[in-house]
């Protein structure tokens, strides 16, 4: 699928760019070009030190801010497939630099969105979050407005062979900020801080999510967002299964959090589709015909008022199993 492509992720340097950077290297030794674009010099320079360009000729580093539209237009110059998972993501660094936050989830998708019209990029998959989907803080607003950008983006594509889509899954574990790293580093404090007990997540690996975005790349039509049927967990199991010595101190929510997230509301459920390991929200003004879709992917629309919550999710981890994908997708040498 992807041999003999030119490939771009913006953010690249972050978790799942490294992981889709791996994963295309083992699976697709020819492809044509793997372009890392992202605004950190010294993360893109550790990155050139496990991906050498003597080594992966096909590997470029190319610094640059998605908040700048001349650059990205330069740098998509030649490439076929954009992913883009550059993003300002936490939700309390957001609530307090709101601009800084708009300009790079808002604008930076707009920008990414002119940039490939104006190229000859063919597919374009953005990544977005649990957070945008009835967003109660300032990063899942910015994620729900990039999100309708890129749906929306596929009506004004014109005579350009381009399709525009979108990946949304929930926390992926053991990724830079995750709550599984911070209470790994915490432990030896003795004290792991939980925000509420009551709290839950949908967790997914990271290797699910580059699952999800080459499924996307493969399959889409143009204009769906894709969530995946993952399983959710409880914040005091998370705790359990990393410090089970330690005091688990309840510290109250911060700024914009949620108890529980959401990636499919009620309102979603007229436009969502059961595509078996996956749900897809169809654009409410698709460029293609529904039927068609449904016939090609063995599609099942959802209930009326059918919403997908981590509170109310049907499959759960449990402390053991918990400890288990640890030890598979986070640290090979964890002990609880």
């Amino acid at each position: 699928m992807l041999n003999n492509k030119s490939i771009l992720i913006t953010g690249g340097t972050g978790s799942l760019g490294k992981a889709l950077t791996a994963h295309i290297l083992k699976h697709w030794p020819e492809v044509k070009r793997l372009v890392i674009f992202s605004r950190d010099e010294q993360k893109q320079y550790q990155m050139a030190q496990d991906y050498p360009m003597s080594k992966y000729p096909q590997m470029r580093y190319f610094i640059g801010d998605v908040r700048d539209r001349e650059r990205l237009v330069r740098a998509f110059s030649g490439i076929d497939y954009v992913i883009h998972a550059a993003a300002m993501k936490h939700v309390h660094i957001a609530e307090y630099n709101p601009d800084e936050c708009v300009k790079t989830n808002v604008g930076g998708a707009e920008n990414v969105i002119q940039a490939a019209l104006q190229t000859k990029v063919e597919h374009v998959v953005a990544l977005s979050t649990d957070k945008a989907c009835a967003p109660i803080n300032l990063y899942g607003a910015t994620k729900l407005t990039s999100d309708k950008l890129f749906v929306a983006a596929n009506n004004i594509r014109g005579h350009h062979n381009i399709k525009f889509s979108v990946v949304r899954y929930g926390n992926v574990m053991g990724s830079n900020g995750s709550v599984i790293p911070f209470f790994i580093k915490k432990r030896s404090e003795g004290v792991l801080p939980i925000t509420v007990n009551e709290m839950t997540r949908f967790n997914i690996s990271l290797q699910g999510g580059v699952d999800m975005v080459l499924h996307a790349l493969k399959t889409a039509w143009g204009g769906e967002i894709f969530v995946p049927k993952i399983s959710s967990y409880r914040i005091t199991d998370v705790a359990e299964a990393i410090g089970p010595n330690c005091e688990h101190k309840e510290v109250g929510i911060r700024p914009g959090e949620k108890i529980h997230e959401e990636m499919i509301s009620s309102s979603d459920s007229f436009f969502t589709y059961d595509i078996d390991k996956y749900f897809v929200i169809v654009p409410q003004t698709p460029i293609w015909n529904i039927a068609d879709f449904v016939k090609t992917f063995n599609a099942k629309l959802v209930p009326q008022g059918f919403a997908y919550n981590s509170g109310t999710n049907e499959e759960w981890e449990t402390v053991s199993s918990l400890r288990q994908l640890i030890k598979e997708h986070v640290d090979s040498n964890f002990e609880a």
